[in-house]
C-alpha cells in the first residue's frame, strides 16, 4: 500500500540476488498481461550437508522443469517467495483477497506466494519463470526442519488446488494433467511403499514390482535431470525419493 513504483518485488531475508535479477524480470514484466514473474532458485548453503545438497537439486528440478513447462502455457502455478516481482496494479485489485486468506472458512497463514499466484492468474493475468535470474536462498541443513517445511508446502499445494479447480478448464490441458499429477504423484508414493511394506510385514515377500517400479521411474527423472543440466551430480537425486 505504501508502494510507488509500478512494480514491486518480493524477497526472502535469508534469500541474496544476483546483480542482474532486477533488470531480468523487469524485462519480463514489460508485457501487460503479465501480472508475476520469478527467477530460479539455487541453495546457497548447498555445500553445507548433503541434505542441502539434495534440496539444491531439488530446486533446480522444480524451477527448470516444472516452472520452465508451466511458463511456457503463461501459468506458473506458483512464483516462489525468494525471488518474484509482481505489477502493483494488479496486487491492488488482489490485495484484499491475498490478505484474507481462508481455507474452509479457517484462517490461513501458509503458502502465502502459491495463493497469490492462483489469484493472479484468476484475475486474468500470466505468471511467467526467467530462468537467468538467479537467487541463492539459505535452505534447512536437516531433516527435521526440512520435512516441517515440506509438509507446510504440500499443505498449500492441496488447499490451492481447490482455489485452482475453476481456473483450470481455462488453462492448457497440460496444466491440469500437471496439477493432477502434483497430487496424486505423492500420495500414490506412498500408498505404493506402505502397501508393499505391509506385504513384507505380513506375508514375508518383498513386493519387488512395486520396488523395480518406483526404482526405474526414479532413475528415468534422475538420468533425464542428469542430461539436461549436464551433471551427473542429479543421478545422486534419487535419494531424495524415500524422503518424498
Amino acid at each position: 500500500r505504501n508502494s510507488s513504483g509500478d512494480l514491486v518485488l518480493n524477497v526472502d531475508s535469508d534469500t541474496i540476488l544476483a546483480p542482474d535479477v532486477v533488470t531480468k524480470l523487469v524485462l519480463k514484466m514489460q508485457h501487460p498481461e503479465v501480472g508475476a514473474a520469478m527467477g530460479q532458485l539455487v541453495a546457497s548453503n548447498r555445500n553445507e550437508t548433503w541434505l542441502t545438497e539434495l534440496i539444491d537439486m531439488e530446486y533446480w528440478l522444480a524451477c527448470n522443469e516444472e516452472r520452465a513447462a508451466q511458463a511456457r502455457f503463461g501459468a506458473v502455478m506458483c512464483c516462489c517467495g525468494p525471488c518474484a516481482m509482481y505489477r502493483r496494479s494488479a496486487l491492488a485489485m488482489l490485495l484484499d483477497q491475498y490478505e484474507t486468506q481462508f481455507f474452509r472458512g479457517k484462517p490461513s497463514d501458509f503458502g502465502e506466494d502459491r495463493h497469490l499466484t492462483i489469484l493472479m492468474l484468476k484475475a486474468g493475468f500470466r505468471t511467467e519463470y526467467v530462468p537467468d535470474a538467479i537467487a541463492a536462498t539459505v535452505v534447512p541443513d536437516s531433516l527435521g526442519p526440512y520435512l516441517r517445511q515440506q509438509l507446510r508446502w504440500a499443505r498449500s499445494t492441496f488447499r490451492d488446488t481447490f482455489l485452482a479447480l475453476r481456473l483450470l478448464p481455462e488453462l492448457d490441458g497440460y496444466l491440469t494433467l500437471d496439477v493432477v499429477g502434483q497430487n496424486l504423484g505423492p500420495l500414490l508414493l506412498a500408498v505404493s511403499s506402505l502397501a508393499a511394506l505391509t506385504q513384507f510385514v505380513i506375508a514375508g515377500s518383498v513386493a519387488w514390482w512395486t520396488v523395480l517400479t518406483i526404482a526405474a521411474m526414479t532413475m528415468v527423472r534422475c538420468s533425464v535431470a542428469a542430461f539436461r543440466a549436464r551433471d551427473m551430480r542429479f543421478l545422486g537425486f534419487s535419494l531424495h525419493t524415500p524422503i518424498n
